[in-house]
């Protein structure tokens, strides 16, 4: 198939680890994030930590849209579900995502009324088909998926359906890279710069990681030879002391993101002063709300929402894997008490979750077991 099979092939895949490996110099190591969770499914996927030198390290961020909603943020989305009058609207993999009191779906099985859909649009027509119910959009992700609410809204306002409401949590990237830099558990040679996000606000938004962080980060697609020439590109700019933000997706990426969705973002939306991140805390200016021009679709404005923060069971070390720390795998009930049917945690719900990449595709990789103890 054009312009997928050309990326994944094997001869070239090799080819380009050896590169890597000739660019890594003697008794150096490298410790490169991949910011998007849809690389790390890339990477399990096809095998591509294996064909990589010992000298390279791969560590997974927080750039799953799911994983990062922390559980009282769920409590609020489960709280409003259970309102009379209320419709919820949410993505399938929110379904399952745990608040304190279980999931979108626990409630549901007690009768709130919770719906999956796959826009903001069936959301609002949902809306405009139910006009004596409140309908309520759960808003997540990262800046790809917040010009699509934006827009939503927008719509919503130019049809007078005043029955219909977001809660927003859309959050943003660059804020999340500086609060895993700041962190003191992790130390990073550079990133892996997620590619959909980067398809609307452009590079230069990165710019200040590079200038002012000395972290050198490589905007990639998601085929095999995308994520392998990532790494080459970031291990050449370390080898030759660069720091510098490049863009390897340059086939979908412009390097000034899509002007007219950014926008429409400014237009609907506008920037917290701060938001609690699952494993990260709460972070300065890290997400997006409505602006009060839009107040009448604002769900937190129009409900009395809980708003409490929620601790993740102790079990759970989805905390650490968002932050780097350690491998999915190294969790202690990775694979055991969680896995994709009976998660506790969410990165093993969604499917960009780093711990769903690595049950599915990552359990038997030759460099987890040779780290695991016999």
């Amino acid at each position: 198939m054009r312009f997928v099979d050309e990326f994944r092939d094997a001869a070239v895949a090799r080819t380009v680890a050896a590169e890597i490996a000739e660019l890594c110099e003697p008794g150096r190591r490298y410790q490169l994030m991949e910011v998007c969770g849809g690389h790390t499914h890339a990477i399990y996927r096809h095998g591509l930590e294996d064909l990589l030198p010992d000298a390279v390290t791969l560590v997974h961020g927080p750039g799953c849209p799911v994983c990062v909603i922390p559980m009282g943020r769920m409590d609020d989305a489960i709280h409003l579900a259970e309102q009379p009058g209320v419709i919820l609207a949410a993505f399938g993999d929110m379904m399952r995502v745990p608040g304190s009191r279980g999931s979108l779906l626990d409630a549901r099985s007690r009768g709130a009324e919770v719906r999956m859909v796959y826009s903001p649009l069936d959301a609002l027509g949902i809306a405009r088909d139910n006009p004596d119910r409140s309908v309520v959009f759960l808003g997540i992700g990262f800046e790809t998926t917040a010009p699509s609410t934006a827009t939503t809204v927008l719509r919503a306002e130019a049809e007078g359906i005043s029955n219909f409401s977001v809660l927003c949590s859309h959050v943003l990237v660059v804020p999340a890279i500086t609060a895993i830099l700041d962190s003191p558990e992790v130390n990073l040679d550079g990133f892996i710069g997620p590619g959909h996000v980067s398809a609307v606000i452009g590079c230069a938004p990165y710019e200040p990681i590079a200038a002012e962080r000395r972290k050198p980060l490589v905007v990639s697609g998601f085929e095999p030879l995308d994520v392998l020439q990532s790494i080459r590109m970031l291990v050449a700019q370390l080898r030759e002391g660069r720091c510098e933000v490049e863009n390897q997706y340059r086939r979908v990426v412009p390097w000034e993101g899509n002007p007219r969705a950014l926008q429409v973002i400014d237009q609907v939306m506008e920037v917290r002063e701060e938001f609690e991140w699952r494993g990260l805390g709460r972070i300065p200016h890290s997400a997006l709300r409505l602006r009060a021009r839009y107040a009448p679709f604002d769900a937190e404005r129009a409900f009395d929402l809980p708003g409490r923060q929620v601790e993740d069971p102790k079990a759970c070390q989805c905390g650490e894997v968002l932050r780097g720390a350690i491998k999915p795998w190294e969790c202690k009930v990775f694979g055991t008490a969680c896995t994709p049917e009976t998660p506790i945690g969410t990165c093993m719900v969604s499917s960009e979750g780093a711990c769903a990449a690595y049950y599915n595709f990552g359990r038997f990789s030759r460099r987890r077991l040779a780290a695991t103890p016999v």
